[in-house]
């Protein structure tokens, strides 16, 4: 007799994925510089811990949005009774002025097309709800974060038909894959709903660029119903903000406002990745369509944010001299850890991919040091570098990556000096590897001249003794 519900009992979770497996050897062994310095490195998550002290800083200097006061007056007992689903107003409006702060302001956000969630992971689930059926399909280019796997899919039924992207150029959407994916959706029968970008790219740390977003309009606007899902969730992270353009200066831009095209196109933000603040849960979906914003509104009582992280959230967010601040420090400090981190690689003889230019994280080629070029070399890798090297990195074939060897590497979860370890860590590594290879590589060649000695010693000797034998017949 079965117990459970087959949802409880499918393996559709993801969580066997490489990508979580790094997690669970972290969390058995994780690196303290004092008490386990011998432990595992975690540079496999995601997070922005850069700009804590501005975040601290802000905290002491508001004590009144800290402790739940409004004018000196404790508002707890109104902020603990709150539990309207739309959300609180003030912060509605202040998370949509500071998407367009960390815009450039070059759009604007209408705060009643917001849906708060809690966190990327349910705006995500919740869009996927809205916007297609069980069995339907999405298009995602390649890399892709591992975690869609769970959150489109798992309890959802979609399905996910990759747009595979190759290093050639850099990983870029072209108009070719594109068709490519949506053919080979139809040959597997599904029902094409969608396409989901993240904007910058996680793992690839790229923003998408004006040529990609015009071909996924153009695609969207041939093909009537058939939603685009930008997930902007590292917008604030970019080094230079002017090289992000978002799904809503396209439609700007390209005056699509009064098409049918503008009730397609969604967002999907959060603060976890911009603020560092993922512990917070706070997400958000943006919408044209009122009718997704009506059925989102009614799903995200199943995961609401507080009323307690809104009011303080509000407050700092309205903080226009802070959020301004911020926004330019926290660049500065990304871009300036992500050049140690290529810097120290480049050093070791590892390269990371151009073009990036925003997240936290890097996408590095590590193809030179596969024994074949193939995945299960590309795992024979990784576990080396987790159980020796103990480093917890991210192999691209859990980003499902078309090409063997690619990893992303995370820089803004840990301080300087734990990434100057790892970086010397990874040295002694490919060290020892290169020394390793240059050994077999001189004992094949000791061998293969053996054996061609070998050879020619034996050719000699049949040599003389034809040349002896017809001495004797003249003889």
């Amino acid at each position: 007799m079965v117990l459970l519900s087959r949802k409880a009992t499918c393996n559709s979770h993801g969580q066997d994925s490489s990508y979580f497996l790094g997690w669970e050897e972290y969390e058995k062994n994780p690196y303290d510089v004092i008490k386990n310095p011998q432990g595992i490195i975690q540079m496999g998550l995601a997070e922005n811990q850069l700009c804590f002290d501005l975040l601290e800083s802000w905290l002491e200097q508001n004590q009144d949005a800290a402790c739940f006061k409004q004018d000196g007056q404790s508002i707890f007992r109104e902020l603990a009774l709150f539990q309207d689903y739309h959300g609180l107003s003030s912060f509605k409006n202040a998370l949509a002025d500071f998407m367009s702060e960390n815009r450039g302001n070059r759009v604007s956000f209408d705060s009643n097309n917001l849906v708060l969630t809690a966190g990327a992971t349910s705006a995500n689930e919740t869009l996927m709800f809205c916007l297609a059926d069980p069995g339907d399909a999405f298009l995602i280019p390649t890399p892709y974060y591992p975690g869609f796997d769970r959150d489109l899919k798992w309890r959802t039924g979609v399905e996910i038909v990759p747009i595979q992207c190759s290093s050639t150029n850099g990983f870029q959407i072209t108009k070719l894959a594109l068709e490519e994916a949506y053919e080979q959706a139809k040959k597997l029968d599904l029902n094409v709903k969608g396409i989901l970008i993240t904007n910058p790219s996680n793992p690839l740390g790229t923003t998408t660029t004006r040529t990609e977003l015009n071909i996924l309009f153009d695609f969207i606007s041939k093909h009537k119903n058939i939603h685009l899902v930008s997930d902007e969730i590292y917008s604030g992270t970019v080094f230079n903000s002017s090289e992000f353009v978002s799904v809503m200066e396209i439609l700007k831009n390209n005056k699509l406002e009064n098409t049918d095209v503008f009730n397609r196109v969604h967002i999907v933000y959060s603060l976890s990745k911009d603020l560092g603040l993922p512990g917070f849960r706070v997400g958000a979906i943006y919408s044209n369509d009122k009718d997704v914003i009506s059925a989102a509104t009614k799903m995200s009582s199943f995961g609401l944010v507080s009323s307690q992280t809104q009011y303080l959230l509000s407050s700092l967010l309205s903080d226009k001299k802070f959020t301004k601040n911020y926004l330019r420090e926290n660049q500065n400090r990304l871009k300036n850890r992500q050049r140690k981190l290529v810097s120290g690689l480049e050093a070791i003889g590892i390269k990371c991919l151009d073009e990036s230019n925003a997240g936290l994280f890097c996408w590095v080629d590590m193809r030179h040091l596969l024994g074949s070029k193939t995945f299960d070399a590309e795992m024979d890798l990784w576990k080396k570098i987790v159980y020796q090297v103990k480093l917890n990195i991210s192999p691209g074939s859990s980003c499902h990556c078309v090409e063997p060897g690619w990893f992303r590497v995370c820089f803004a979860n840990m301080s300087e000096e734990t990434l100057k370890l790892a970086l010397k860590r990874l040295k002694k590594f490919v060290d020892d590897e290169t020394s390793k290879r240059s050994c077999q590589k001189s004992e094949s060649q000791r061998l293969k001249g053996s054996r061609k000695k070998k050879i020619t010693n034996i050719s000699n000797w049949v040599f003389r003794l034809s040349f002896q034998d017809r001495e004797a017949d003249e003889r």
